[in-house]
């Protein structure tokens, strides 16, 4: 009997889909997290100062992305079930209305960060000495907000219905821009050895300016080519339908949208006001929290890769009202995510000192960056766990709850745990880790009795 439950649960069709949608995301994850890589390894060569300069508003960029990143989740839980449902002209109706969305969320990002360059670094409470580096680099960043929204939106509409393959190539092209262009735009005229030879390499010279441009540049690129490529899209171009406002489609999408803006935005206001925080016990806290949280994204993406793949394939189940395949999806995910964690976790504990090293020669940068970064290591099977059940609830469109419990665990227990560690009884960076470890496993617990109670499923009542 119990063979045959396993085999139920865990058959080799659910699995392949999984896998088939999982490992493209989490590539093209594993791509940027080592373009951050090596971004923060160029400007680290530069010194503490532009680290920190570079580093110090990398929460805004937080803000900003998760906020369009709710938006694409409205869509996604949306063209989902209409898949599922095997309704493409609604599909078709609704890449439509995200491609409007786009040009409206873009250029109104635009004006807002464009006009708040100058003042940003203020409010994030930068060292006095590098808020005129830290405003210009954030100002060049966000010039080309249009392309970078569709890179968002249009990535995910397209992950929505399947195709999770075209993201990560265009991903890859981005990378490699960002990576040639720091390599020429960074850097002043120099030689470099190749094989035997001494070759003058021309290089701008730029510092962090170059850094920044080369980014601009590259989300450029990568804006333009995932709109060509969803425009040609066989199956959800958007060629051919209306693009002025249709609520029939708005509403539902903005329905499910909404509570994730307001959770995404709510936590990344949290993690600004954390940022800020931290960027008051000085630069070798803001370097080493800004180290740490470029280390710790690579051991995330396993979890946020198999999350866009839950996302897609609860809404096909939804929209199918398979109520079966639901049940059968989190059977897998759960023990797949967790044991995902478990190795991250490990791998993060035993290479952090190695990983802080590539970044910086700073040694109470690397040594405050081990701690905070092995502490972390071990509550990352908690925080998969959350990461499932959010995405098996976004997929079916239930953002209500994790909205709840995101804005409760960063505002109730990190930020006020953080403030009263670190402002009132003058504690360092570690206090600081220990309360976001706090909050991740108060997700963890929410997330679970949510799990045990069947809450997350739409279909739950009709397939006990």
């Amino acid at each position: 009997m119990k063979n045959k439950v396993f085999h139920r649960l865990f058959d080799c069709g659910t699995l392949i889909a999984i896998l088939a949608l999982a490992w493209p995301t989490m590539l093209e994850q594993l791509m940027q997290t080592a373009v951050q890589y090596i971004d923060t390894a160029m400007v680290g060569t530069l010194g503490t100062q532009a680290t920190a300069a570079v580093g110090s508003t990398g929460t805004v960029n937080w803000l900003i992305g998760s906020t369009i990143s709710a938006v694409g989740v409205g869509f996604l839980s949306y063209i989902a079930k209409a898949y599922g449902a095997k309704d493409q002209a609604a599909a078709k109706r609704a890449v439509a209305q995200a491609a409007l969305l786009t040009c409206v969320l873009g250029v109104v990002f635009t004006v807002l960060t464009v006009s708040l360059s100058g003042v940003i670094p203020v409010w994030m409470r930068v060292d006095p000495g590098i808020r005129k580096m830290a405003s210009t680099y954030f100002l060049i960043l966000y010039l080309p907000m249009l392309p970078r929204t569709a890179s968002i939106i249009f990535g995910t509409v397209l992950r929505s219905a399947g195709d999770t393959k075209s993201p990560m190539k265009i991903g890859l092209l981005v990378n490699l821009v960002n990576v040639a262009l720091n390599f020429l735009l960074i850097y002043p005229v120099r030689q470099i050895k190749v094989a035997s030879l001494h070759v003058t390499m021309w290089g701008a010279g730029l510092g962090v300016v170059g850094a920044a441009a080369a980014s601009a540049i590259a989300f450029t690129v990568g804006g333009i080519c995932i709109t060509w490529v969803l425009w040609k899209h066989p199956a959800i171009s958007p060629k051919g339908q209306r693009f002025a406002p249709d609520m029939e489609i708005l509403r539902p999408c903005m329905r499910v949208a909404f509570p994730n803006m307001l959770q995404r935005f709510g936590t990344s206001l949290g993690y600004v006001a954390f940022a800020a925080m931290i960027n008051s016990l000085g630069e070798v806290s803001t370097a080493a929290h800004t180290i740490a949280n470029t280390v710790e994204s690579l051991f995330y993406i396993p979890g946020y890769g198999m999350q866009t793949a839950a996302a897609t394939l609860a809404g096909n189940a939804y929209g199918a009202n398979d109520g079966k395949r639901m049940k059968r999806l989190a059977a897998m995910f759960i023990p797949l995510e967790t044991v995902l964690m478990i190795g991250s976790g490990a791998c993060l504990f035993l290479a952090a000192p190695v990983l802080m090293g590539l970044f910086s020669a700073h040694d109470a940068v690397i040594a405050l960056g081990t701690t905070v970064l092995r502490m972390v290591a071990v509550s990352e099977p908690f925080y998969g766990f959350s990461i499932i059940i959010e995405g098996l609830m976004m997929g079916v469109g239930k953002t209500k709850a994790p909205f709840v419990y995101n804005i409760i665990g960063m505002w109730f227990v990190r930020i006020v745990g953080t403030f009263i560690c670190t402002q009132l009884l003058g504690l360092g960076l570690i206090s600081a880790w220990a309360c976001m470890i706090a909050h991740n496993l108060l997700l963890f617990a929410l997330f679970l009795i949510c799990y045990v109670k069947g809450v997350w499923n739409p279909l739950e009542k009709r397939y006990v």
